[in-house]
C-alpha cells in the first residue's frame, strides 16, 4: 500500500526533481478533473495535490487553480514578472474559475473573491503566508453587500484584507492594527471584533485603510489584479522567511523546490451564525486515540483558528458546540448533527484515501460544508506509535509500513512524565494542547529562555499569543503556556510535533509591559519562578509537583513482535 505522498515519514533529504509545468497548463481544482499522479506533489505542493484528490473523489472543495513550485523558484531567482506577464499567466485559469462560480474577478456587481494559500511539497504548518478575501475593493464591496445581503460580512472581509495585506505584503507592525482595533472596540463597547456590528466594522476598515497608507507610505491596492499579483509575490517570498528557514533546518528539509500557490474561490465562515470555520484531526494528535479531535469557531474565518491569536473552544462534537436555536438565529440541532455526521464520515474517508491520520481544515458557509485542506497530521511521538500500530491492525497500512513509520522513535521521546499522587490545587486551567507534564522556570522571551536553559534549567515559555513566528522559542523550551489560541492552531501543532507540553487559552494570564513578570489567575510570577504544567488536563500549578514516568509498553511490545516475526 503506497504511503501518503506528503507524509513526513521519512523527511526527504535529497533534492526533489521537478519538471516544469507549461504556463498554458496551469492545474485546476474542480470536480470532474482526474486526480494527479503521485509524483506531481513536487510541482503542485501538498495542499493543492490533496485538494485535487478530494475534488476528484467528489468531496466538497472550492474550485481554484495552482501556481506550481517551479514558478516559485523562478520568481525568487529573477523577481516578480511584469504586470502584463502575470495577467497573461493567470488569465486562463481565472476565466475558468469565473465560469465555475458564476462570478467575475473585479466585477462590481458579482465580485469573485479568492484566497491565496501556500503549499510546499512537505507540510510546514503555519510557516508560510496566506491571504484571504483578495479582490475586495471600494468598487467591489457594494457588489458583495448586494450579492450576500450581508453588509457585516462585506465590511468584516474588507477589514481583514486590509490588515492582512498590511502585515504580510507591506510588513507593517501588527501592533498598529491592534491599536486601531482597540479604539473601535472601546467606541462600540465590544470585547472583540466578533461583537462589532456592520457600522463599527465599516469604521474599522476605514481606520485600517488610514493605518495602511500612513504607515506603509503607499495607497492600498484598489484593483483586484494588483492585489492578486502582490499577494502571490508575498506568499512566494514567505518561502525564505526566517520562520520557514528555521523550520526547514530543524526538520532537515532539504532539496525542496519552493512552495506552490493555491488560488481558490472564497467561502465565508464569517457570514453569520449558521457559519464558521474549523480544524480537525482524524485521531487525537497528542495520544493517537481514534476519535475526532476538533476545534470550531462560529462566524469566523479559518485564520481565526490557526493563527493562535484568539480564544478557541475545543468541541469533541460539533453538535455539542452548536447553540440550540431556531433557523432564524442560528443552526438547528438537526443541522448541527448533520454537519457532525458529515465530518465523521469525511474523517473516515480521508484516512482510507491517504492511509494516515489527517489534519484537515473546513468552513461551513450558511450550513454548507467545504474542505479547504487535508494533510498528514503532525503528532506527538507516542501518538505516532499508537497510530501506526492501530492502523496496521485496522488494515489501513501494512505491517512493514507501520514499522517504517516508527523508525527513529527513541525511549526518551516515548517516555511521558505525568503528575504523581493526589493532585494539588491548580491556580489556573486552560486547554491542553500537548501531553505530558513539566516543571520549569517562567520565561517571557527567547533570550531569557536561552539564558536559563544555558544554566541547566527547564523552561516554560509564557506568552499572550502562541505564534509560529516564535518557532525558535517554541522548540527551545520545555513547555508552553498561552493566554490565547486553540489546540489546533499552527503553533500548537508545531509544539506537539516537537514533543512540548503545551496549554493554550489560559484565562487570567497577563504579562507585564516590561516582560519581566506575569500574573496567572491573579498569582504573580517573576521571570525565573517555577511553575508546573499538566498537558493532560490543562491545569497550571505554582512551583514543583511530584511526577512519575511511563511508556506505552503494549504498543512497544507489538512493534517488537512484528520486528521479530515479519510477515511472509
Amino acid at each position: 500500500m503506497p504511503p501518503d505522498p506528503i507524509s513526513t515519514h521519512p523527511i526527504p533529504a535529497v533534492p526533489i526533481q521537478v519538471a516544469p509545468i507549461p504556463v498554458d497548463a496551469i492545474p485546476v481544482i474542480e470536480p470532474g478533473v482526474l486526480p494527479p499522479p503521485d509524483g506531481a506533489v513536487a510541482q503542485l505542493g501538498g495542499k493543492a495535490f490533496n485538494l485535487m484528490v478530494l475534488a476528484a473523489a467528489g468531496l466538497p472543495v472550492p474550485p481554484g487553480f495552482v501556481l506550481p513550485t517551479t514558478l516559485c523558484a523562478q520568481w525568487l531567482a529573477a523577481g516578480a514578472p511584469p504586470a502584463d506577464a502575470f495577467r497573461a499567466l493567470v488569465a486562463g485559469p481565472l476565466h475558468r474559475l469565473e465560469q465555475a462560480t458564476g462570478l467575475a474577478f473585479g466585477d462590481p456587481n458579482r465580485p469573485l473573491l479568492v484566497s491565496i494559500r501556500s503549499g510546499a511539497p512537505v507540510s510546514m504548518p503555519g510557516m508560510l503566508d496566506t491571504l484571504l478575501n483578495v479582490g475586495l475593493t471600494r468598487a467591489t464591496l457594494p457588489g458583495l453587500i448586494a450579492l450576500s445581503g450581508n453588509p457585516r460580512l462585506a465590511w468584516d472581509c474588507f477589514a481583514r484584507l486590509i490588515r492582512a495585506f498590511g502585515q504580510i505584503v507591506r510588513g507593517l507592525d501588527p501592533a498598529l492594527f491592534d491599536d486601531g482595533l482597540a479604539a473601535i472596540l472601546r467606541a462600540g463597547q465590544a470585547a472583540s471584533a466578533a461583537e462589532l456590528d456592520s457600522l463599527s466594522l465599516r469604521d474599522l476598515a476605514l481606520r485600517y485603510l488610514d493605518i495602511f497608507e500612513s504607515a506603509g507610505g503607499v495607497p492600498f491596492p484598489d484593483t483586484p489584479m494588483d492585489q492578486l499579483a502582490q499577494g502571490v509575490d508575498a506568499v512566494f517570498r514567505s518561502w525564505n522567511s526566517e520562520r520557514a528557514q528555521t523550520y526547514r533546518r530543524l526538520r532537515n528539509l532539504t532539496g525542496l523546490p519552493g512552495t506552490a500557490v493555491t488560488i481558490q474561490r472564497m467561502v465565508y465562515g464569517n457570514s453569520g451564525p449558521q457559519s464558521g470555520s474549523g480544524v480537525g484531526f482524524t485521531r487525537d494528535p497528542a495520544t493517537g486515540e481514534r476519535r475526532l479531535y476538533l476545534d470550531f469557531a462560529f462566524n469566523a474565518q479559518g485564520e481565526d483558528l490557526v493563527a493562535g491569536r484568539t480564544l478557541v473552544a475545543p468541541a469533541a462534537e460539533l453538535a455539542r458546540a452548536m447553540p440550540q436555536t431556531g433557523p432564524t438565529t442560528g443552526p438547528t440541532t438537526a443541522q448541527a448533527q448533520a454537519i457532525t455526521q458529515t465530518l465523521a464520515r469525511i474523517a473516515t474517508q480521508l484516512e482510507h484515501q491517504f492511509h494516515d491520520m489527517q489534519d484537515f481544515e473546513f468552513t461551513v458557509e450558511e450550513g454548507q460544508l467545504y474542505l479547504l485542506q487535508t494533510r498528514a497530521g503532525k503528532c506527538a511521538a507516542r501518538a505516532r506509535l499508537r497510530i501506526a500500530v492501530d492502523m496496521a491492525r485496522e488494515n489501513l497500512i501494512s505491517i512493514p509500513e507501520a514499522l517504517r513509520r516508527v523508525e527513529g522513535l527513541d525511549a526518551a521521546a516515548l517516555t511521558r512524565r505525568r503528575l504523581a499522587g493526589p493532585p494539588q490545587d491548580a491556580i489556573a486551567r486552560g486547554v491542553p494542547a500537548g501531553g505530558g507534564a513539566v516543571t520549569g522556570a517562567v520565561v517571557l522571551s527567547r533570550d531569557a529562555a536561552r539564558t536559563l536553559a544555558g544554566q541547566g534549567r527547564r523552561t516554560i515559555l509564557v506568552t499572550t499569543d502562541l505564534l509560529t513566528e516564535d518557532i525558535d522559542a517554541i522548540t527551545g523550551t520545555d513547555g508552553l503556556l498561552a493566554a490565547h489560541g486553540g489546540r489546533t492552531s499552527h503553533a500548537a501543532v508545531v509544539a506537539r510535533e516537537f514533543g512540548k507540553v503545551a496549554i493554550v487559552g489560559c484565562p487570567g494570564l497577563t504579562i507585564a509591559p516590561d516582560r519581566q513578570s506575569c500574573r496567572i489567575a491573579g498569582h504573580p510570577f517573576p521571570q525565573g519562578a517555577d511553575i508546573t504544567l499538566d498537558g493532560e488536563t490543562g491545569q497550571v500549578f505554582a512551583g514543583h509537583v511530584p511526577m512519575t514516568e511511563d511508556r506505552p509498553e503494549a504498543d512497544l511490545a507489538q512493534i517488537a513482535a512484528w520486528r521479530a516475526a515479519p510477515p511472509a
